[in-house]
C-alpha cells in the first residue's frame, strides 16, 4: 500500500505536468498548498517523534543537517523541488544532475516510513502531498520541450521510474537499519522539509505585497494536515520511554 502510494504520487504529478506543464500558476498553487501541509506535518509529526526520542536533545544537529544537505542538493536539481521552472533554458540543467538530485531527496524521504507502524500516516501522506508538485513540474520539464524533440523519450522515462522509485528503495533499505536511528533519519528529513516549505512559502511574495490566495493556499494546507493528524493515533509516539 505504502509503495503503491509514493509510486502513483509520482505518475500522478507527471501525467497531470505533461497534459497541464505550460500552466505555471497551476503548478506554483499546488507547491504553495503542499508547503503549507509539508510544514505542519513537519511540525506537528516529525519533530514530536524526533525530540520524545532518547537522543532528543542531540537531534538539533540532525535536522540542520538536513537542512544543509537540501541546499546542497539544490545545486543539482536548480530549486526543481519549489518550482523553479526551466521551460526556457532546458541545457542550464543536466538531466544527470536533476536525476541525482531528485533521487537522493526522494531516497532519504523513504528511509524513515520503514518503521512507520500505520500505513497511512501523516509522514507517508506528507511525502506523498510534496511528490505531487514536484512531479508536475518533472512532467512539464520532460515532457512540454520545444517542437521537433520526442515528446516521450527513454531518459525521461526513466528519470520518472528512478523518482517513482527513490523512496520505496529509502523505505527498503530502511528496514537493515536499527530501529533506534529512526529518530535520526526523521530529523534530517524534517531539516528537509522545513527547508523546502518555507522556501516555497516566503520566497515568491512580490514586494511583499499581501497575496490573499496564498495565504488562503498555505491555510488550506495547514488545515489538510492538522485535520489528519487530529485523526491520525499518536499512543505509539515515545512508546519506547
Amino acid at each position: 500500500m505504502t509503495v503503491l502510494l509514493l509510486i502513483l504520487s509520482v505518475i500522478a504529478g507527471v501525467f497531470l505536468g505533461k497534459h497541464f506543464g505550460k500552466k505555471e500558476k497551476l503548478a506554483k498553487n499546488l507547491l504553495i498548498l503542499s508547503a503549507g501541509f509539508l510544514i505542519t506535518i513537519c511540525l506537528n509529526e516529525v519533530f514530536p517523534q524526533v525530540y520524545t526520542a532518547e537522543a532528543g536533545s542531540s537531534l538539533g544537529i540532525f535536522v540542520i543537517a538536513g537542512v544543509l544537505l537540501q541546499m546542497i542538493l539544490e545545486a543539482l536539481t536548480k530549486g526543481f523541488e519549489h518550482g523553479h521552472f526551466h521551460h526556457h533554458n532546458d541545457h542550464n540543467i543536466l538531466p544527470v544532475a536533476l536525476m541525482v538530485g531528485l533521487f537522493v531527496h526522494a531516497f532519504i524521504e523513504g528511509i524513515p516510513l520503514a518503521n512507520e507502524e500505520h500505513e497511512l500516516s501523516p509522514y507517508l501522506l506528507g511525502i506523498v502531498f510534496h511528490n505531487l508538485p514536484i512531479s508536475f513540474i518533472l512532467g512539464a520539464f520532460l515532457f512540454n520541450r520545444k517542437e521537433g524533440k520526442s515528446a516521450t523519450s527513454y531518459p525521461s522515462l526513466l528519470i520518472v521510474a528512478l523518482f517513482a522509485l527513490a523512496s520505496p528503495m529509502g523505505m527498503l533499505l530502511g528496514n537493515y537499519f536499527n530501529p533506534d536511528l529512526q529518530p535520526y533519519f526523521l530529523a534530517i528529513v524534517g531539516g528537509i522539509f522545513l527547508h523546502i516549505s518555507s522556501v516555497i512559502i516566503f520566497e515568491s511574495n512580490k514586494n511583499h505585497n499581501i497575496d490573499w490566495v496564498k495565504i488562503g493556499l498555505v491555510i488550506l494546507g495547514v488545515s489538510l494536515a492538522l485535520v489528519m493528524h487530529l485523526f491520525h493515533d499518536h499512543s505509539h509516539v515515545g512508546h519506547h520511554h
